[in-house]
């Protein structure tokens, strides 16, 4: 008797809307995802996070309008908006300003040669290739050599309605020498259920600068799960700053590949977690040539019966040699019920190294917190002035001031905690 087995990846997007253009990425995503399954706490990578509360359920894709985006603007932030609704783009909300640096065009519309040339012999899990076989928006930003953006580019995404998903895809082109900043944001309005499936990647050729802020503020009933990949040449500077305050569960899996000399790659992260919130961090710097850095610091603050995971892994290849790689990751426990689990780990085949790795979780230092109240500060306002201190060298990587502002208003709103 034959045995017939579920494929539990197709009945997931049985219900989406097929393509009308088949891209090549999207014809073979949509071949892999036949030999595909969505992954189990027995994959190591998934070890900490269970997927089954979002691949139980029945979503769907819905264009919808947004009458204005006033509350998701930054304010003080001069820069271009591109405005996602739900996944799609939504042009009469955006604002594509005069910027002769910067070329911006529908994700379909990049070269195809150049985008598999560019991720070839790199893996993919089930949640990017469903987006890349389903997305419904995205841009292709590109940055012209030797320029750099006159402002900074604000990826708005939102989603709304129960069950929603959103497939959006963005790949940004940093040509040589280039420089430009880019903020991606992603909030929800009710959104109960809904899930964030995020694709973002990146190129900077030689000598490019590239630097992303990301702010992660759904509400917390919200799914997020986010696969960045960026590939780096010679002499290049790539910054990413992640703040996670939103979603019921959020994976932000960020991959960069150090494919020449002389590179710096810098990841910091926050994360806030209250309630069930389950927030995971997963990094990867695959460092290929010789005579680079990288610095990467993540702290977490988890209240509730929250839970925080961090699995940040250098590689550093056996022709690398002349790397230095820091790692860090620290959390503190503001509940008895909230928990971390953190894994920071060097892979090192190289003998010219100097790389530390290192993890901290604790509670909040009682002796400090005694000290505060002996100077008239209650026990409330202590611990708030200890947390933001926590985190505070964190957001202090984030120059941008208009942005900052806005990051510090949100941390006020959410846990009182003032910077």
């Amino acid at each position: 008797m034959e045995v017939v087995t579920e494929n539990k990846v197709l009945s997931f997007v049985e219900g989406f809307k097929k393509p009308e253009t088949l891209t090549s990425t999207r014809k073979e995503a949509i071949q892999a995802l036949n030999a595909m399954d969505f992954p189990t706490t027995r994959v190591e990578d998934w070890k900490y996070t269970r997927v089954g509360r979002i691949t139980k359920k029945n979503f769907v894709q819905r264009e919808t309008a947004l009458k204005s985006i006033e509350n998701l603007t930054i304010d003080g932030l001069d820069a271009h908006e591109l405005v996602f609704v739900n996944g799609y783009f939504n042009e009469a909300l955006s604002s594509i300003k005069e910027d002769q640096s910067v070329s911006i065009d529908r994700i379909d519309n990049i070269s195809e040669e150049y985008y598999a040339g560019l991720v070839e012999d790199t893996e993919e899990n089930v949640f990017s290739l469903i987006n890349k076989a389903y997305q419904t928006g995205g841009v292709f930003i590109n940055v012209k050599k030797n320029t750099k953006a006159n402002r900074p580019i604000h990826l708005i995404h939102h989603v709304t309605g129960e069950e929603t998903i959103a497939n959006v895809r963005h790949f940004v082109q940093m040509e040589s020498g280039s420089k430009a900043e880019i903020v991606t944001s992603y909030s929800s309005s009710s959104a109960p259920n809904a899930f964030s499936n995020v694709v973002f990647e990146g190129h900077l050729e030689s000598n490019a600068n590239l630097t992303i802020q990301k702010i992660q503020r759904e509400e917390k009933n919200v799914f997020h799960i986010a696969n960045e990949l960026f590939v780096q040449d010679e002499g290049s500077n790539f910054t990413i700053n992640t703040i996670t305050t939103g979603g019921l569960l959020t994976r932000n899996g960020l991959n960069v590949l150090v494919e020449g000399e002389n590179c710096h790659t810098e990841m910091n992260g926050a994360y806030l977690g209250v309630d069930k919130q389950h927030i995971d961090n997963h990094t990867l710097i695959d460092q290929m040539y010789s005579n680079c850095t990288s610095s990467e610091t993540y702290k977490g603050v988890m209240d509730g019966k929250s839970v925080g995971v961090f699995n940040g892994k250098v590689i550093v290849r056996q022709d690398a040699q002349n790397i230095e790689a820091y790692q860090s990751n620290g959390n503190v426990l503001l509940s008895d019920h909230a928990s971390v689990n953190s894994k920071p780990e060097l892979e090192i085949y190289a003998d010219d190294v100097r790389c530390s790795h290192g993890s901290t979780t604790g509670q909040i230092d009682e002796d400090a917190i005694f000290y505060l109240r002996s100077r008239g500060i209650s026990k409330d306002n202590a611990k708030k002035l200890m947390v933001a201190a926590f985190i505070g060298d964190v957001l202090d990587k984030i120059t941008n001031e208009a942005l900052r502002a806005s990051i510090d208003e949100l941390f006020f709103e959410e846990y009182g905690w003032k910077f």
